[in-house]
């Protein structure tokens, strides 16, 4: 069959992606990447085919020209209505979370998926797709799938903040006619000469990489699939061959920060000063662009631009990080505690699911001084229980289906759902 990925032009969410893309590629189905022009060369250095639709934007670039002080408040929460994914009932309101959707959609969602949808939509009715898969900001993917016939499903990179505030939303909607989003995506359809239906916002069923102990349940049909680490181009530097003479102990802040933000939350100068005098070897990924800002560098401490965390997680005793999904699943998978310091969108709600679970301590990044830092580290590497805690995350990880193996269900799935005829 042939299946058609659709992602915003986002390297961390691609990345997240590709595992599946190339399980797709290896039982013996065509697969095509569309994004954004300038983004092909970052599809095609993960060795797939790239389809350049639309033009390029940078949206959040642009809402941090125009309207700085918004963008600054946001990055350090759940924009409205996804905040609603994290509340009580209770703390629900119908109105709060409409103006909410009105909000992204004018700042977000709109101008990020505006620029390819047209073009997106010929290329699907010229390939015709059997499968189309999209992460859960890129709606075009799925304006697209209904517009060629084709099956489609969401693929989640984190909690699914998305379509549990979807479910919230309509719930407390009862007989109201206000949809914003429902109104937006309406428009399309209508365009493309099909009806409006609940799958173009929260997708025909959803690839979750989360365990149970930890995902949000939005009550959509869901195919579990084992989180499989991917960074893109690698060598394992010769140092990680063998392991440490001491606990070594990753700090890694993610790319999304320097690609996307001012810098990293927290201060790492700071936290490498704090930890200078402890007996540990501390590995540090610093993109080249912040390491002007380390005045020194501690004798414990190595610095690094890039590092293979796959490799280099599971030589460690403990991992500092920012929470960012792929950094936090990675490092699970080898069953290693964690410290979060989470700042952006779903990091501090994922977090907090983390440290439910009681293999990981957290600290907000704004609060993440280096002498809670370094009592936190300590914590983590005298007390056994939060290796154990680890260790039971990692097995629940290993436990579900790998890419690999949930290919014959998506193929069950997509003569499920598919409508047009091959």
């Amino acid at each position: 069959m042939r299946v058609l990925f659709t992602v915003n032009p986002d390297k961390s969410v691609f990345l997240s992606m590709v595992p599946l893309a190339w399980a797709l590629r290896a039982a013996g189905h065509e697969v095509r990447v569309a994004s954004q022009p300038g983004f092909a060369g970052i599809i095609t250095q993960a060795g797939l085919t790239a389809v350049g639709v639309g033009r390029d934007t940078d949206v959040f670039g642009r809402i941090k020209d125009q309207h700085p002080e918004e963008y600054d408040a946001q990055r350090a929460r759940l924009p409205q209505p996804y905040e609603a994914a994290t509340l009580t009932p209770e703390q629900l309101d119908w109105a709060a979370m409409r103006d909410g959707y009105q909000h992204v959609l004018r700042f977000w969602h709109k101008h990020d998926n505006f620029p390819s949808t047209a073009e997106l939509v010929t290329f699907a009715k010229a390939w015709r797709p059997d499968l189309v898969i999209w992460e859960p900001t890129t709606y075009s993917g799925a304006i697209a799938a209904k517009a060629c016939g084709a099956a489609h499903a969401r693929l989640l990179w984190s909690i699914d903040v998305f379509g549990v505030t979807r479910d919230r939303y309509q719930r407390l909607r009862g007989d109201r006619t206000e949809d914003p989003l429902a109104d937006w995506l309406g428009g399309y359809a209508r365009k493309y000469g099909y009806p409006y239906d609940e799958d173009m916002v929260t997708g025909q069923f959803t690839i979750d990489p989360l365990p149970d102990s930890m995902r949000m349940d939005a009550g959509l049909e869901r195919v579990p699939m084992q989180y499989v680490p991917y960074g893109g181009p690698a060598v394992v530097p010769k140092w990680l061959w063998t392991a440490p003479e001491r606990p070594r102990v990753a700090v890694t802040l993610g790319i999304t920060a320097t690609e996307r933000f001012a810098g990293y939350a927290a201060d790492v100068r700071e936290i490498l000063d704090a930890v200078a005098d402890l007996d540990i070897e501390v590995v540090a990924t610093i993109a080249a662009s912040e390491q002007h800002r380390l005045t020194r560098i501690p004798d414990n401490t190595r610095v690094l631009s890039f590092v293979p965390l796959q490799a280099l997680a599971p030589t460690c005793a403990a991992v500092i990080s920012h929470a960012g999904p792929g950094t936090f699943l990675t490092t699970a998978l080898y069953g290693v505690p964690q410290l979060t310091l989470p700042w952006d969108f779903d990091e501090p709600e994922l977090a907090r699911r983390a440290a439910e679970q009681g293999g990981t301590l957290v600290i907000d990044a704004n609060r993440a001084t280096g002498q809670v830092v370094r009592e936190s580290l300590l914590r983590l590497l005298r007390e056994p229980r939060f290796a154990e805690r680890a260790g039971v995350l990692r097995d629940e990880l290993r436990a579900l289906p790998s890419p690999g193996e949930i290919v014959g269900r998506l193929e069950e799935l997509t003569v499920k759902y598919r409508t047009a005829s091959r």
